[in-house]
């Protein structure tokens, strides 16, 4: 059973009762990430999310990881565009020691200056990594031709000068500016008590200064339609999509049908058409992304340089016919199948649910039943799709590209 409600701390509880589970796993979802942040602050989301497991006044980085090592627990954080995450999954009778340690880095994380320090180096490695990754800057690039001059289109790790020079103050003052209780969900599954963990909570979380979601501005109509990145490598990256609708849009149920059909499965056409029938790629998918005001499909597809016109004319075509002529029914029905098999397979353990029920609350201020979301799904019909189709894949589009070659190179893609 999934209970919500709002704390008098300010935080939005939600759970899901799990019979016959013993796991618990609990997670702290803050509306907070990289889009939230001014240039001068690019990254700082993701630093903090390194930071608070390095401990508080009277917890060391190293008691926090022996304390969840000794009860086999898994403890981890995840940083995205519009919100940061902070979770551990254990035994439910653990659930007190994993919430405490939870509780206790969101409320008064230690920001020591030497483990700052250390963790901008670590930080620095895992951004050179990235660039390193030309399927990593590919998608970096996309993001930025997408959304020009705009919070979305930057990269989540942030850029390394900021990262290098940001100080423990500017991070303290994000922190406090944004981790509040108005701005937090708290999810949890498993053998879990909705009503004891409110309580625990709010006694946790009282006189903290309840806050609000961060407050944003859409991004403009401006795209980039070509980015080229010349990188002298074997293979070439290349990222061609469209914008999208934002996450509650009543289109994101044919969107999500859409999505399979062209490149969301082995059945899905470009992946019959590019790989298993002319071998031109190891991976060609597509992919769809959907933030507070707006969203993106996007395929991505990793090819030799001399393939690159060949496999562009065939995303292109396949492009060009689902904007013409929707979906078949044929392909709407596996479309359907899947999207279900995968949600039910998905929801299988702890983590999983209190991932969804914590996702679905922040993000869209309620939580769905699986019963619910199955019934939306089903309820898409091959109209709505071919709408869907006709107005985003109409639209204009980008390319982002990584690889031997200059933007004349590829100038007549989009033609």
């Amino acid at each position: 059973m999934i209970r919500s409600s709002l704390l008098e701390s300010g935080i939005q509880l939600v759970t899901e009762a799990m019979p016959g589970v013993r796991s618990a796993s609990v997670g702290f979802w803050v509306g907070t990430g990289s889009r939230d942040e001014a240039p001068e602050q690019a990254g700082i989301s993701h630093f903090l999310e390194h930071l608070l497991f390095k401990g508080t006044p009277t917890r060391s980085a190293r008691s926090i990881a022996e304390d969840i090592d000794a009860v086999g627990g898994d403890m981890n954080a995840f940083t995205t565009r519009e919100y940061t995450t902070f979770y551990v999954r254990a035994l439910a009778e653990d659930l007190d020691l994993s919430l405490g340690v939870l509780c206790d880095i969101l409320l008064d994380p230690a920001l020591r200056a030497e483990e700052v320090d250390s963790e901008r180096q670590v930080i620095l490695e895992e951004v050179l990594m990235h660039l390193d990754e030309p399927a990593d800057v590919v998608q970096e690039r996309f993001s930025e031709a997408m959304f020009p001059n705009h919070p979305l289109g930057r990269e989540v790790l942030g850029v390394p000068e900021v990262i290098s020079s940001v100080t423990v103050p500017e991070i303290r003052a994000f922190f406090e500016q944004h981790y509040l209780p108005g701005n937090l969900v708290l999810a949890a599954a498993g053998d879990v008590d909705h009503d004891a963990l409110g309580a625990l909570v709010d006694r946790r979380f009282a006189g903290r200064p309840a806050g609000g979601p961060p407050r944003r501005e859409p991004p403009g109509e401006e795209l980039v339609t070509l980015d080229v990145t010349t990188r002298d490598s074997e293979q070439a990256h290349l990222v061609l999509g469209v914008r999208g609708p934002d996450r509650r849009s009543p289109q994101r149920f044919a969107l999500a049908c859409l999505n399979h059909s062209l490149g969301g499965g082995l059945s899905s056409r470009l992946f019959q058409k590019i790989r298993e029938e002319r071998g031109l790629a190891y991976s060609v998918v597509s992919d769809r992304a959907a933030y507070a005001d707006c969203g993106t499909l996007a395929v991505s597809v990793g090819t030799a340089p001399e393939r690159v016109e060949e496999v562009l004319g065939l995303v292109t075509a396949e492009l060009d016919d689902l904007a013409a002529r929707g979906v078949s029914d044929d392909e709407l029905s596996l479309a359907k199948g899947h999207l279900r098999a995968d949600m039910i397979l998905s929801l299988e353990e702890s983590g999983s649910r209190m991932s969804r029920i914590g996702a679905s609350q922040l993000l869209h201020g309620e939580v769905l039943s699986v019963e619910e979301l199955i019934s939306r799904i089903d309820a898409v019909t091959l109209e709505e799709v071919a709408a869907v189709a006709g107005s985003l894949l109409g639209g204009p589009r980008v390319l982002a590209a990584v690889g031997p070659f200059d933007e004349k190179d590829l100038a007549g893609a989009l033609a």
